[in-house]
């Protein structure tokens, strides 16, 4: 599977967080040789649980694995710290980023400690969450919470 399709993943959990009401953030975790793992999307404000970001249900969902060197964790926004520290803390090789540009969270820290990144720059992507945040600038910024200067 290449990084458009395993983009198309992610981007569909996006989608139905927001028809469920929530935010338009979606991850997939993938194998190394493109098998979907696990997959969600945030469902913080669907389950009133903060801690329930895009990258932290698809983990949840890819169930245990042996060894995360060599997943790759899609996500249709940069990570934030929390998510960063996820990638780290298991040892996520690749994290491939639908875009940067609406938030950017910890790609730099996880560059410098060897995660390989890649940023698609989707339009669509964006498309999704600047309309969100449109809409819903109180859910936005409970959400994205204030910006680490780590």
């Amino acid at each position: 599977m290449n990084t458009e399709n395993m983009l198309a993943v992610a981007i569909s959990e996006a989608q139905k967080g927001l028809e469920e009401g929530g935010i338009p953030i979606g991850a997939a975790l993938f194998s190394d040789g493109g098998i979907l793992l696990g997959k969600g999307h945030n469902r913080r404000v669907q389950d009133d649980d903060p801690a329930m970001h895009a990258e932290t249900d698809a983990f949840r969902n890819a169930g245990r694995q042996t060894d995360y060197r060599k997943t790759i964790m899609v996500t249709t926004l940069s990570p934030c710290w929390y998510c960063s520290g996820l990638v780290r803390q298991f040892g996520i090789g690749t994290v491939i980023i639908g875009e940067n540009e609406t938030f950017r969270g910890g790609e730099d820290w996880l560059k410098e400690n060897g995660v390989k990144i890649i940023v698609v720059n989707s339009a669509e992507c964006k498309r999704l969450l600047n309309q969100f945040i449109e809409k819903h600038p109180d859910i936005w910024n409970e959400d994205i919470g204030v910006p680490c200067d780590c």
